[in-house]
């Protein structure tokens, strides 16, 4: 089936009403104006419709010409980009790059670092994803993610880079109102058995899931990620181990309070991780500015 559309007519249309008139468009466009308004003249034609109104002294678009125009300039700039994208991934630049942060990783230093990215100008989509535990593990290992960062436990052997970022330290906190708070004693085994706990769920969707500073409770409340666990600690619902470096400022604000807790809970040893096969350009360079921050400092608790 013969399409009358074509990227030439399309730019045609775009550069007479930019720049209003034929003669400057075919000028724009390095063309004689007769070869411009034979364009036109055929793309009417074989539409069966008129795009300009030529009654007047200046020609205007009439509203089917309106129509194909805003519609046109969406077709061109996916052809551009398209084009851009080729050409981007000839020279070793993927088209997209997912980064899986765990959760216990803050937000900031990687959206700092994507800020830099987009000043490259590189049409690379990046995609920021959330896991939990063995999620990103399993994120790399099924390709749903590229590069993770703030992966812990068991390490897998030979197929990743593998870096250390630091160690992240865990405290015992509860809301100023919770019952807890008020005891002036070490928190044992026995008092939390008594009130619910707030737990993050692994996001693993095949893989193994574990669990971290689990302990035995009356209830508990799974929730996905980490700051959903903050805040449900925060209005009292529940009990249980919280990032320190996270919690820092609810603990010098008195949102949360923490206590000398029995239960053990190690600080836990986290990673930069990606496949040793991919060299992307993108991910090269994602893998360098990671490697570079200074994690110790992100990961350093806070007076709380």
């Amino acid at each position: 089936m013969h399409n009358a559309l074509s990227l030439d007519a399309l730019r045609a249309l775009d550069a007479i009403d930019r720049k209003g008139s034929f003669a400057a468009a075919a000028e724009a466009l390095y063309k004689v104006p007769s070869a411009l308004s034979y364009t036109i003249a055929k793309l009417e034609s074989d539409l069966g419709v008129a795009l300009f109104d030529r009654s007047k002294q200046r020609a205007q678009l009439t509203p089917a010409g309106q129509l194909l125009l805003q519609q046109g300039r969406e077709l061109l700039h996916a052809a551009n980009q398209l084009q851009n994208a080729v050409k981007q991934l000839d020279t070793g630049w993927e088209t997209e790059l997912t980064i899986a942060k765990d959760s216990i990783v803050p937000n900031a230093p990687l959206l700092d670092i994507i800020g830099r990215f987009l000043q490259l100008g590189k049409i690379t989509q990046i995609k920021m994803t959330e896991e939990v535990m063995a999620g990103g593990w399993e994120a790399l290992q099924t390709g749903r993610a590229d590069i993770a960062v703030g992966v812990s436990g068991d390490l897998p052997k030979g197929q990743f880079n593998m870096l250390p970022l630091g160690e992240a330290e865990f405290v015992f906190a509860v809301a100023p109102h919770h019952q807890l708070a008020a005891l002036d004693r070490v928190v044992s085994t026995e008092d939390v058995q008594h009130y619910a706990a707030i737990v993050v769920a692994d996001s693993a969707l095949d893989a193994p899931k574990r669990s971290s500073g689990l302990f035995d409770s009356r209830q508990r409340v799974i929730v996905s990620n980490m700051r959903a666990k903050i805040d449900a600690q925060k209005q009292g619902l529940g009990i249980g181990f919280l990032p320190r470096h996270l919690v820092g400022n609810e603990l010098a604000r008195g949102e949360l309070v923490a206590k000398a807790c029995s239960i053990p809970r190690d600080k836990i040893p986290l990673y930069l991780a990606w496949h040793k096969q991919s060299n992307g350009q993108a991910l090269n360079w994602f893998s360098q500015q990671l490697a570079s921050l200074n994690w110790q400092q992100i990961f350093q608790p806070t007076n709380g």
